[in-house]
């Protein structure tokens, strides 16, 4: 009899122990609840995160524990734990709430991209959620956007790299042009040189041979005054007596 006592006793300590362990997680949700609504999130978070190290496989407590995180301002952290939720959670309308925070989070971060497959599979599991709707259009629209104006500044630069070589062919150019007209300029001003040079050697021969021709009629006209002088009769000089 006591040995059939002492079995039951066991064997009710287990299944009491079992229902506790049940139990627990779904407390510490609760607890955790209550000071996420207040305001609470690092304590929600930390019993959400206990509600975890006793089961593991509760997606309630994967879920909360992400929106937590969320509100801390821990993205990373709370992208991984809705993508662990969205993929162990059965029910459609958790799956998809899993997959609208993860489009959320990377539409705060202008990841378009990803936002908008997150939003498109929150849609598969809840095609009449209007809000994910309207994120997804708007995620696509600045997402257009982003390449539009990825793209004209692409050609902006582009363009501007074109007139850069433009400007530099142009400067190349003048240069080469202000070259010519230098080299064309020092060719005229050696031209006249050598025109002004033959001109003045012909003025100074011009000058040379007048100024020797007035020397040899000075001569003649000398000659001549002497010839003259010689052919008339000397006079005598006579001195006065006092």
């Amino acid at each position: 009899m006591t040995r059939y006592m002492n079995f039951f006793l066991i064997l009710f300590g287990l299944l009491f122990a079992n229902n506790i362990f049940a139990q627990t997680d779904r407390q510490h949700i609760r607890l955790g609840n209550k000071y996420f609504r207040s305001g609470a999130y690092e304590k929600a978070d930390l019993e959400y995160q206990k509600a975890m190290s006793i089961n593991e496989n509760n997606t309630q407590a994967i879920y909360n524990h992400g929106c937590a995180a969320m509100q801390l301002g821990q993205d990373s952290i709370a992208v991984v734990q809705f993508q662990k939720a969205g993929q162990a959670e059965t029910n459609k309308i958790r799956k998809a709430m899993a997959y609208h925070n993860i489009g959320v989070l990377f539409h705060n971060h202008q990841d378009y991209a990803n936002a908008i497959e997150a939003y498109k599979e929150a849609l598969r599991n809840n095609p009449h959620d209007d809000e994910t709707r309207y994120n997804l259009e708007l995620a696509k629209r600045q997402l257009k956007q982003n390449q539009d104006q990825n793209n004209q500044n692409q050609n902006q630069d582009k363009n501007g790299g074109q007139d850069n070589n433009k400007d530099k062919d142009k400067n190349k150019d003048n240069k080469k042009e202000d070259q010519n007209k230098n080299q064309e300029q020092k060719e005229n001003q050696d031209k006249n040189k050598d025109k002004q040079q033959p001109q003045e050697q012909q003025i100074s021969n011009d000058n040379a041979e007048r100024l020797l021709d007035a020397a040899v009629q000075e001569e003649k006209r000398t000659k001549e005054r002497l010839d003259k002088a010689m052919q008339q009769p000397r006079r005598k000089i006579l001195q006065k007596n006092w």
